[in-house]
C-alpha cells in the first residue's frame, strides 16, 4: 500500500516524521533509484526499493518503545555533524531503528523516549497532544510568589504567551530546587522561563512522560518499557487529545 515517504521513513523506525521531512529536502532518500525530495511524494515499502543514506529500508519486525536516562553533555539526535556524543551511542544492543521521541537539550538530562512506532511518536510529539512532562529543575535563586503565580499562568516567548504550567518548590535553598510541569514543548521553554525573572537554571532533569516514569535509571542507562507501559501510554495520549477537541 501506498503512503507518504514520511511516513515510511517513521514506521521503518529512521527518524521522527518531523526529522523525516528534514532527511528528505536534504535529498537523502531514494525511491528505486531516484532522489526524492517532494514531501508529498508516496511509495510502497514493500514493494518498492527505499534507501536512506544508501542502505534499504525494511519493516521493522517489531515495535520497541525504550526509556533512557539521557546524561548530561549529550546531543539528541541520530548524527551530529559536530561529531560530539549522542543519545544513539548509548543505545548497545538494540537491533532494530529506533528514534529519540523529542528531545532535550544538550546541557539536559533525564527521560528520554526511542521507538520505531511512527505513529506513536507522532502523537506523543504533537503540539494538539498536550501530553504532561514533569521535570525537576536547580534554579540560582528562588522565585517570590508572585513570580511563581505568573509562571503558572504562562510568561511571554517570543511574542507568544506559554501554556498554563505546574510549579512546586521542591527544596527551599539558596538555590532551590523546582518541580515544572509542561504540556508543550517549545525549546529551551523552562530556562527561558526562569530567565524571564532573572533566574539561572543550573541543572534539569525530566522523570516523567506522561505516566512513564524515569525509575531507577542512572545517566546512559535505558529500559524497554513493558506491555503495561505501553498501553498507559497510549492511553493518556488519547485523554490529552481529547481534552483539546472541542
Amino acid at each position: 500500500m501506498e503512503e507518504r515517504l514520511q511516513k515510511i521513513l517513521s514506521q521503518a523506525g529512521v527518524a521522527s516524521r518531523r526529522q523525516a521531512e528534514k532527511i528528505m529536502v536534504e535529498g537523502r532518500v531514494t525511491v528505486n533509484g531516484v532522489t526524492i525530495t517532494e514531501l508529498g511524494s508516496k511509495a510502497d515499502l514493500e514493494r518498492d526499493h527505499i534507501k536512506v543514506d544508501g542502505k534499504l529500508l525494511h519493516p521493522p519486525k517489531t515495535q520497541l518503545y525504550l526509556a533512557m536516562y539521557k546524561p548530561n553533555n549529550t546531543v539528541t539526535t541520530v548524527k551530529d555533524p559536530e561529531g560530539r556524543a549522542t543519545v544513539m551511542d548509548l543505545l548497545r544492543g538494540v537491533k532494530e531503528r529506533v528514534y529519540p521521541v523529542g528531545r532535550l537539550d544538550y546541557h539536559s538530562e533525564g527521560l528520554l523516549l526511542f521507538t520505531n512506532d511512527g505513529d506513536l511518536a507522532n502523537a506523543i510529539m504533537s503540539a494538539a497532544t498536550h501530553l504532561p512532562k514533569t521535570y525537576v529543575v536547580k534554579v540560582n535563586g528562588s522565585l517570590t510568589s508572585d513570580q511563581e503565580q505568573q509562571f503558572r499562568e504562562g510568561v511571554p516567548i517570543s511574542g507568544r504567551r506559554t501554556m498554563p504550567a505546574g510549579l512546586r518548590l521542591l527544596h527551599p535553598a539558596d538555590n532551590p530546587w523546582y518541580e515544572v510541569k509542561l504540556f508543550e514543548g517549545r525549546n529551551n521553554q523552562i530556562r527561558i522561563m526562569f530567565k524571564h525573572f532573572g533566574r539561572l537554571v543550573e541543572k534539569l532533569r525530566r522523570v516523567r512522560i506522561g505516566p512513564i516514569e524515569i525509575g531507577p535509571l542512572k545517566p546512559g542507562q535505558f529500559r524497554h518499557l513493558d506491555d503495561e507501559e505501553v498501553e498507559k501510554l497510549k492511553r493518556a495520549i488519547q485523554k490529552s487529545g481529547a481534552r483539546q477537541t472541542p
